[in-house]
Protein backbone atom coordinates (compact mmCIF):
# COMPACT_ATOMS: atom_id res chain seq x y z
CA UNK A 1 0.00 0.00 0.00
CA UNK A 2 2.92 2.74 1.12
CA UNK A 3 4.11 2.20 -2.39
CA UNK A 4 1.15 2.15 -4.55
CA UNK A 5 0.25 5.58 -2.32
CA UNK A 6 4.05 6.86 -3.33
CA UNK A 7 2.79 5.78 -6.79
CA UNK A 8 0.22 7.98 -7.02
CA UNK A 9 1.36 10.86 -5.34
CA UNK A 10 3.74 11.13 -7.26
CA UNK A 11 2.38 10.98 -10.53
CA UNK A 12 -1.16 12.67 -9.70
CA UNK A 13 -0.99 15.16 -12.51
CA UNK A 14 -0.55 12.38 -15.29
CA UNK A 15 -2.92 10.16 -13.78
CA UNK A 16 -5.57 12.58 -13.03
CA UNK A 17 -5.63 14.21 -16.44
CA UNK A 18 -5.65 10.21 -17.82
CA UNK A 19 -8.47 9.33 -16.00
CA UNK A 20 -10.47 12.65 -17.29
CA UNK A 21 -9.08 12.13 -20.74
CA UNK A 22 -10.59 8.43 -20.37
CA UNK A 23 -13.59 9.39 -19.36
CA UNK A 24 -14.51 12.37 -21.35
CA UNK A 25 -13.25 10.25 -24.70
CA UNK A 26 -16.09 7.70 -23.22
CA UNK A 27 -18.40 10.46 -22.72
CA UNK A 28 -17.70 11.46 -26.46
CA UNK A 29 -18.30 8.21 -28.16
CA UNK A 30 -21.64 7.71 -25.86
CA UNK A 31 -22.97 10.98 -27.13
CA UNK A 32 -21.39 10.68 -30.98
CA UNK A 33 -23.26 7.57 -31.42
CA UNK A 34 -26.52 8.68 -30.08
CA UNK A 35 -26.11 11.96 -32.24
CA UNK A 36 -25.13 10.00 -35.11
CA UNK A 37 -28.27 7.19 -34.24
CA UNK A 38 -30.60 10.04 -34.23
CA UNK A 39 -29.42 11.53 -37.89
CA UNK A 40 -29.05 8.09 -39.72
CA UNK A 41 -32.56 7.02 -38.51
CA UNK A 42 -34.43 10.04 -39.03
CA UNK A 43 -32.87 9.77 -43.01
CA UNK A 44 -34.24 6.35 -42.89
CA UNK A 45 -31.42 4.47 -42.29
CA UNK A 46 -29.82 1.63 -40.14
CA UNK A 47 -27.41 2.89 -37.57
CA UNK A 48 -24.22 1.06 -36.75
CA UNK A 49 -23.84 -0.18 -33.39
CA UNK A 50 -21.62 1.16 -30.47
CA UNK A 51 -18.94 -1.12 -31.07
CA UNK A 52 -18.59 -0.18 -35.29
CA UNK A 53 -18.86 3.52 -34.27
CA UNK A 54 -15.73 3.30 -32.08
CA UNK A 55 -14.06 2.42 -35.45
CA UNK A 56 -15.62 4.23 -37.71
CA UNK A 57 -14.39 7.07 -39.64
CA UNK A 58 -17.24 9.35 -37.88
CA UNK A 59 -15.95 8.60 -34.34
CA UNK A 60 -12.21 8.88 -35.60
CA UNK A 61 -12.10 12.33 -37.25
CA UNK A 62 -13.48 14.06 -34.43
CA UNK A 63 -11.20 12.46 -31.95
CA UNK A 64 -7.77 13.01 -34.60
CA UNK A 65 -9.43 16.60 -35.29
CA UNK A 66 -8.89 17.30 -31.66
CA UNK A 67 -5.73 15.85 -31.13
CA UNK A 68 -4.06 17.56 -33.52
CA UNK A 69 -4.86 21.05 -32.28
CA UNK A 70 -3.88 20.15 -28.81
CA UNK A 71 -0.28 18.83 -30.27
CA UNK A 72 0.16 21.49 -32.45
CA UNK A 73 -0.57 24.08 -29.46
CA UNK A 74 2.08 22.67 -27.45
CA UNK A 75 4.36 22.43 -30.39
CA UNK A 76 3.92 25.49 -30.89
CA UNK A 77 4.43 26.24 -27.56
CA UNK A 78 7.59 24.46 -26.66
CA UNK A 79 9.59 25.90 -29.37
CA UNK A 80 8.16 29.13 -29.97
CA UNK A 81 9.27 30.06 -26.16
CA UNK A 82 12.93 29.14 -27.10
CA UNK A 83 13.17 32.81 -28.77
CA UNK A 84 9.72 34.29 -27.39
CA UNK A 85 9.17 36.37 -24.65
CA UNK A 86 6.70 37.84 -22.56
CA UNK A 87 7.75 40.46 -20.26
CA UNK A 88 5.81 39.71 -16.63
CA UNK A 89 4.48 36.62 -17.69
CA UNK A 90 5.68 33.06 -15.51
CA UNK A 91 5.37 31.16 -19.15
CA UNK A 92 8.06 33.11 -20.66
CA UNK A 93 12.31 33.01 -19.65
CA UNK A 94 13.94 36.08 -18.41
CA UNK A 95 13.86 38.87 -20.45
CA UNK A 96 17.81 38.14 -20.57
CA UNK A 97 17.56 34.28 -21.49
CA UNK A 98 16.06 34.21 -25.18
CA UNK A 99 17.28 31.85 -27.87
CA UNK A 100 18.89 27.80 -26.60
CA UNK A 101 21.24 29.09 -24.27
CA UNK A 102 24.57 28.39 -22.87
CA UNK A 103 25.73 24.70 -22.43
CA UNK A 104 26.61 25.80 -19.35
CA UNK A 105 23.47 26.82 -18.64
CA UNK A 106 21.78 23.88 -20.37
CA UNK A 107 23.93 21.05 -18.49
CA UNK A 108 25.14 19.52 -21.45
CA UNK A 109 28.89 18.34 -22.86
CA UNK A 110 31.14 18.73 -20.20
CA UNK A 111 28.96 20.46 -18.20
CA UNK A 112 26.02 17.80 -17.34
CA UNK A 113 26.18 16.14 -14.36
CA UNK A 114 26.15 12.85 -12.98
CA UNK A 115 22.39 12.95 -12.41
CA UNK A 116 22.30 14.15 -16.12
CA UNK A 117 20.32 12.03 -19.17
CA UNK A 118 22.96 9.82 -20.60
CA UNK A 119 22.60 11.88 -24.04
CA UNK A 120 22.98 14.98 -22.62
CA UNK A 121 26.42 14.69 -21.86
CA UNK A 122 27.44 13.08 -25.20
CA UNK A 123 28.24 15.50 -28.13
CA UNK A 124 27.03 15.72 -32.12
CA UNK A 125 24.15 13.91 -33.17
CA UNK A 126 22.87 12.13 -29.88
CA UNK A 127 23.26 15.53 -27.83
CA UNK A 128 21.31 17.49 -31.18
CA UNK A 129 18.30 15.33 -31.22
CA UNK A 130 18.04 15.16 -27.59
CA UNK A 131 18.14 18.74 -26.84
CA UNK A 132 15.54 19.07 -29.30
CA UNK A 133 13.18 15.79 -28.53
CA UNK A 134 10.42 17.06 -26.97
CA UNK A 135 9.53 19.69 -29.45
CA UNK A 136 10.19 17.05 -32.55
CA UNK A 137 8.22 14.63 -30.77
CA UNK A 138 5.09 16.98 -30.11
CA UNK A 139 5.40 17.77 -34.03
CA UNK A 140 5.43 14.28 -35.02
CA UNK A 141 2.39 13.32 -33.20
CA UNK A 142 0.58 16.94 -34.68
CA UNK A 143 1.93 15.46 -38.21
CA UNK A 144 0.45 11.96 -37.73
CA UNK A 145 -2.86 13.29 -36.28
CA UNK A 146 -3.46 16.08 -38.83
CA UNK A 147 -2.58 13.02 -41.35
CA UNK A 148 -5.37 10.83 -39.57
CA UNK A 149 -7.98 13.20 -39.61
CA UNK A 150 -7.64 14.15 -43.30
CA UNK A 151 -8.19 10.41 -44.07
CA UNK A 152 -10.70 10.14 -41.68
CA UNK A 153 -12.20 12.72 -42.36
CA UNK A 154 -12.72 12.26 -45.98
CA UNK A 155 -14.36 8.84 -45.41
CA UNK A 156 -16.40 10.27 -43.33
CA UNK A 157 -16.94 13.28 -45.49
CA UNK A 158 -17.47 10.27 -48.98
CA UNK A 159 -19.99 8.50 -46.43
CA UNK A 160 -22.34 11.71 -46.34
CA UNK A 161 -21.91 12.12 -50.06
CA UNK A 162 -23.28 8.83 -50.67
CA UNK A 163 -25.79 9.50 -48.80
CA UNK A 164 -26.66 12.05 -50.52
CA UNK A 165 -26.57 10.86 -54.10
CA UNK A 166 -23.16 13.17 -54.48
CA UNK A 167 -19.49 12.14 -55.98
CA UNK A 168 -17.09 10.93 -53.74
CA UNK A 169 -13.73 12.90 -53.28
CA UNK A 170 -10.03 11.96 -53.48
CA UNK A 171 -7.81 12.46 -50.80
CA UNK A 172 -6.27 15.44 -52.79
CA UNK A 173 -9.49 17.24 -53.12
CA UNK A 174 -10.40 16.76 -49.47
CA UNK A 175 -7.49 18.68 -48.61
CA UNK A 176 -8.31 21.61 -50.32
CA UNK A 177 -12.07 21.35 -49.48
CA UNK A 178 -13.65 23.73 -47.21
CA UNK A 179 -14.94 20.56 -44.72
CA UNK A 180 -10.83 19.81 -43.88
CA UNK A 181 -9.91 23.35 -43.09
CA UNK A 182 -13.36 24.45 -41.46
CA UNK A 183 -12.68 21.43 -39.20
CA UNK A 184 -9.09 22.58 -38.68
CA UNK A 185 -9.46 26.05 -38.30
CA UNK A 186 -12.06 26.19 -35.72
CA UNK A 187 -9.68 24.52 -33.69
CA UNK A 188 -6.51 26.24 -34.47
CA UNK A 189 -7.85 29.59 -33.64
CA UNK A 190 -8.95 28.68 -30.19
CA UNK A 191 -5.96 26.96 -28.80
CA UNK A 192 -4.04 29.80 -29.92
CA UNK A 193 -6.18 31.98 -28.33
CA UNK A 194 -6.10 29.95 -25.18
CA UNK A 195 -1.85 30.60 -25.10
CA UNK A 196 -2.16 34.11 -26.01
CA UNK A 197 -4.57 34.71 -23.23
CA UNK A 198 -2.55 32.38 -20.68
CA UNK A 199 0.88 34.35 -21.52
CA UNK A 200 -1.08 37.95 -20.83
CA UNK A 201 -3.27 37.12 -17.59
CA UNK A 202 -0.45 35.73 -16.11
CA UNK A 203 1.37 38.37 -16.23
CA UNK A 204 -1.66 40.66 -13.85
CA UNK A 205 -3.46 37.18 -11.96
CA UNK A 206 -2.11 34.61 -9.94
CA UNK A 207 -3.04 31.21 -8.48
CA UNK A 208 -1.40 30.45 -5.38
CA UNK A 209 0.78 27.53 -5.22
CA UNK A 210 0.47 26.56 -9.02
CA UNK A 211 3.46 26.64 -11.13
CA UNK A 212 1.77 28.06 -13.38
CA UNK A 213 1.46 31.18 -11.97
CA UNK A 214 3.90 34.00 -9.96
CA UNK A 215 3.89 34.49 -6.31
CA UNK A 216 0.91 36.13 -5.56
CA UNK A 217 3.49 38.70 -3.95
CA UNK A 218 5.77 39.04 -7.11
CA UNK A 219 5.35 42.36 -9.21
CA UNK A 220 3.45 42.47 -12.52
CA UNK A 221 6.86 42.86 -14.16
CA UNK A 222 8.66 39.83 -12.72
CA UNK A 223 9.43 37.11 -15.73
CA UNK A 224 10.09 33.51 -15.37
CA UNK A 225 9.24 33.62 -11.95
CA UNK A 226 6.93 30.70 -10.83
CA UNK A 227 4.54 30.34 -8.07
Amino acid sequence: MTRLRHLLRENGLTLAFLAGFLLSLAGQALSGHAELTAVLTAEGLHPPTFTAYLFSSAFMVDVMENWQSEFLQFSLYIIGTVWLLQRGSPESKRLDKTGTESDREQRVGRWARSDSPRWAGAGGVRQALYSRSLGTVMLMVFGLSWLAQSVTGRIAFNEEQLRQRHDPVGWVTYLGSAEFWNRTLQNWQSELLAVAAMAVLSVYLRQRGSPESKPVGAAHDATGVEG
